[in-house]
């Protein structure tokens, strides 16, 4: 009979994204996960194999976040409402964000949120790769908005205040530029809700404009 499991899944993903939300991702691995566990990394391995095995329990700990809503019968408020809770998920960890932009994504916690956008952009209409383009979207924006935050020209430097970032703008700019320097004027600090769900409702509405079966998209 084999030996009681000593930590559960909720257990390990917790203890790992701590260390990555600290730490970053590099340092995540199987000795400091046990050392932040109180066991040997050897115990490890009985619940996870190796390197993959620890990204996926962080990119899951991050989608496990959220929240499933239920369904309001409109789908552009379905879709509003999951885009919007994806993004709450990923923007609370911004060190994992670079994974889960790179990762394959085959854990439970990110299919399930897969499948509810899916069901959600489906219930306008869309199938196929019709329904396939609409997921990249919305997907694509959420996760982009994210990482521009964290790395994007507007993002702050580690530590750093607006009054400097709007001094290096400025210097970017020197007078040129201008449309540069009037997103920066209203981007710096910035509102990053009312952004993303300003650039958001640019892309529901978009979906509502082309219409399932249009033609449009169609490679010529």
């Amino acid at each position: 009979m084999p030996a009681p499991r000593k930590f559960t899944e909720a257990q390990l993903r917790e203890a790992a994204l701590a260390i990555v939300d600290r730490e970053g991702l590099a340092a995540l691995t199987m000795r400091r996960l046990a050392e932040a566990l109180g066991t040997g990394a050897m115990t490890l391995y009985n619940y996870v194999e190796d390197r993959d095995g620890l990204e996926a329990l962080i990119v899951g700990a991050v989608m496990a976040e959220m929240t499933p809503p239920s369904r309001s019968g409109d789908w552009a408020d379905d879709v509003r409402t999951i885009a919007t809770a994806m993004w709450r998920a990923v923007r609370r960890h911004p060190n994992v964000i670079p994974l889960i932009l790179n990762r394959r994504a085959d854990d439970v916690a990110t299919l399930q949120a897969v499948e509810g956008l899916l069901e959600a952009l489906a219930a306008s209409g869309r199938s196929g790769f019709e329904l396939l383009a609409a997921f990249r979207l919305v997907s694509g924006f959420v996760t982009g908005f994210a990482q521009s935050e964290v790395t994007g020209l507007l993002a702050r430097t580690p530590g750093g205040t607006a009054q400097e970032l709007r001094k290096r703008i400025a210097a970017l700019t020197q007078g040129r530029l201008a449309r540069l320097a009037e997103i920066a004027a209203v981007g710096v600090p910035g509102n990053p809700q009312r952004e993303f769900q300003a650039g958001l409702e640019i892309v529901i509405a978009g979906l509502g404009v082309i219409r399932p079966g249009s033609g449009r998209g169609k490679v010529m």
